[in-house]
């Protein structure tokens, strides 16, 4: 009965990356680039620092999207995996994707925290929001979000199963591997995102309701006020994905279920599930 679940799991967990994952890849490319050509073609976006963070974010999450979701769709539907044949993609891949994921959770915070400033009643807050200093965050972050990751290119290398003959891709720094799972997963792409995102979404929200009493031209307050809703609109999705991710991490990092193979197999589909879930934030953030 367990063998027939587990195969029943595992079939059900190839389907939801088949066709949640590439309804999910279509959709958040496209979207991408339609929200790319949107910003950059207006003149009243074009030269809003909030719209060229999330202008960055569409930018890397189409990367995102393209290196990492991508090689997991030809996996299940030709299994093709190009992690296990070329050890220089191994290394990339994972180097890529961490980059890519940490410049956009740190746009998305810096959109939030932008907007906050931009709808504030305080002169000095609304001076921070201009796009010679969106330039150089996004600079610095990148250069720094480029550099942290680069144990990656010397720590992955090929590891092939004794009893499979599977080769895989794995990282060979049982150090690293609990700074990568303790503090990268969880707290750089989960929780520090998620916290800062939405303490700045509340009071941006509070800054929209205040809004009318402010002297401002009305173009700027509805551009504000725009923006806002929009930004608003990326943290609750943001919480509703980043939650269960973060949930499903603290559990197979504090488990054990290398024992039973049935909870195993359960645990790899609410894990692939939740990062489905993530999948799809990141298109849905493209747009």
């Amino acid at each position: 009965m367990s063998t027939s679940l587990i195969a029943f799991y595992k079939l059900l967990d190839k389907q939801i990356y088949i066709y949640f994952g590439s309804i999910t890849f279509i959709c958040g490319v496209i979207g991408g680039i339609l929200n790319i050509i949107v910003f950059l073609s207006l003149a009243t976006f074009r030269k809003n620092s909030c719209s060229f963070y999330l202008i960055v974010m569409s930018f890397v999450n189409i990367g995102y999207l393209s290196v990492n979701l991508l090689p997991i769709l030809l996996i299940h539907i030709s299994n093709i995996d190009a992690s296990a044949t070329s050890l220089f993609y191994c290394k990339f891949q994972k180097y890529f994707v961490t980059i890519c994921i940490n410049i956009s959770m740190t746009c998305f915070c810096l959109s939030t925290m932008d907007q906050y400033c931009a709808t504030s009643s305080h002169r000095r807050f609304q001076q921070w929001c201009n796009m010679k200093l969106a330039k150089r965050l996004v600079i610095i972050f990148s250069i720094f979000w480029i550099l942290h990751p680069t144990p990656y290119l010397f720590l992955f290398y090929h590891s092939t199963s004794s009893t499979t003959g599977q080769t895989t891709c794995t990282m060979s720094s049982l150090i690293y591997i609990q700074y990568r799972s303790y503090f990268i997963v969880l707290i750089l792409f989960g929780i520090l995102p998620l916290s800062i995102s939405m303490f700045f979404g509340i009071m941006s929200f509070i800054n929209i309701q205040q809004m009318s009493h402010y002297t401002l031209p009305l173009v700027r307050r509805e551009l504000d006020k725009q923006l806002t809703k929009m930004v608003l609109t990326e943290v609750v999705v943001n919480c509703f994905a980043q939650i269960p991710f973060i949930i499903i991490c603290t559990i197979r990092l504090n488990s054990n279920f290398d024992y039973d193979p049935f909870i195993q197999v359960q645990i790899q589909l609410a894990y692939d599930i939740c990062i489905n879930i993530f999948y799809w934030y990141t298109a849905v953030s493209c747009n």
